[in-house]
């Protein structure tokens, strides 16, 4: 019976009905709809920070993280490798690589850069670079010698083009400056501008030759087929290799982006509660404005012996009547703003991507539903619905038959 009453009395006055029904699908919407944007910008931020020669798990020699120089080289990388197949879960991919600092030039610009020997098979398992990211030229073969990749913003920085020369200078084994001119086979277009111009890459032998390293590696980077199963597996990593190697998890290189997913939560909660907040004012003034409509009503029915209870019991059966009606319209048109984005390839920031590329963020951010941040939406307007709906309940219990008579 209250299901009933509470039912007809909601549809009284269609047009306040509606205008409550709006106000809860906007805000479901908004919590559910821009929190999926957030997860996805978070989400790009860690993928874009992963693929930039990061990976989920590192292995480097002792001292190499405080100070990466070429004499923390893993002069000896064969049995680690051959050990990995067997402690690393199946679906794992993993490269070794030599890293370094060096200085490239041509006859016009000089500047800092990252010189990165790969393996050309490895690699894109592991990294962004790979056949796929190439714009201009080639991707590297087993037996190029003097070939390299640049980045798009390298190239137009020392305004060069494919064909063209490049030399790199770096501290080799021995301590001397080692110096060699490769020529520019392809180039890549990144994610970041800045892994563009911070990035030169060249056959992992031929930088080895040039640094006279022998077979040596400077850092070995492992992907996982689940990210969940990251800590477990640096843990084995750790128990497993020589004491003179460190194992780093993405968490521990990526120290700034790690913090800040541990506090997203507590945002994503805190939008929950701004945008409730301000639905939640729209709803306690309309159901109040109803209740006062009814007074003379409610002081009748006390008159005939109804209970107070029972007039609580009927204004919230008739909110949340309204919060489920606005909860599922919500529902729906969140999920249908998600997959419709996600279908027209998400929202291309690349006009800002000189803005947003420090903070990390992805030039396409694509919305990620997350199962828990929808039942935390849910969950949040209908409670804390319910909630701000006992003042109007408990306003309307209070009234007595003589004020309901005075009533006008």
């Amino acid at each position: 019976m209250h299901t009933a009453l509470a039912w007809r009395n909601i549809w009284r006055n269609p047009r306040r009905t509606a205008v409550i029904l709006a106000a809860i699908i906007i805000g479901v919407w908004a919590m559910i709809f821009l929190g999926s944007l957030m997860r996805g910008m978070a989400g790009g931020m860690v993928k874009n920070a992963i693929d930039t020669l990061t990976g989920h798990i590192q292995i480097h020699q002792k001292g190499y993280r405080s100070d990466p120089a070429i004499e923390y080289t893993m002069t000896d990388p064969e049995p680690v490798l051959s050990d990995l197949d067997a402690i690393l879960p199946p679906g794992s991919d993993w490269a070794g690589r030599v890293r370094v600092h060096a200085m490239a030039n041509n006859a016009r610009h000089s500047a800092g850069v990252a010189f990165v020997g790969i393996d050309p098979e490895t690699e894109p398992l592991v990294s962004f670079i790979g056949p796929e990211t190439l714009i201009e030229g080639r991707y590297l073969q087993k037996d190029d010698s003097n070939a390299i990749l640049v980045g798009k913003a390298l190239l137009e920085k020392f305004e060069t083009h494919l064909g063209y020369k490049l030399v790199l200078m770096a501290q080799d084994a021995d301590r001397e400056v080692a110096s060699r001119a490769f020529r520019i086979t392809g180039v890549f277009d990144a994610e970041m501008a800045a892994a563009e111009k911070g990035f030169v890459f060249v056959n992992r032998s031929a930088a080895q030759k040039m640094l006279k390293m022998g077979r040596g590696l400077s850092e070995i980077a492992i992907v996982l087929p689940d990210r969940e199963k990251v800590p477990a597996t640096a843990e084995i990593l750790k128990q497993k290799l020589p004491d003179h190697y460190e194992v780093h998890t993405w968490q521990e290189l990526l120290s700034a982006i790690a913090g800040y997913l541990e506090i997203f939560d507590g945002f994503m909660l805190l939008w929950y509660l701004i945008i409730f907040i301000a639905m939640g004012f729209g709803i306690v003034n309309t159901i109040l404005m109803a209740v006062f409509e009814r007074m003379r009503e409610f002081g009748v029915l006390k008159a005939l012996g109804m209970r107070p209870w029972w007039i609580v019991r009927g204004v919230l059966t008739e909110s949340c009547l309204l919060l489920l009606l606005g909860m599922a319209a919500g529902n729906l048109l969140s999920l249908g703003s998600i997959f419709l984005l996600s279908h027209a390839g998400g929202i291309d920031l690349s006009a800002f991507a000189a803005g947003i590329e420090y903070s990390g963020v992805s030039r396409i951010v694509l919305p990620v539903l997350n199962r828990q941040d929808l039942v935390t939406a849910n969950l949040v307007v209908f409670f804390l619905g319910l909630l701000i709906s006992l003042y109007p309940a408990i306003k309307a219990a209070r009234f007595t038959p003589v004020q309901a008579m005075t009533h006008i």
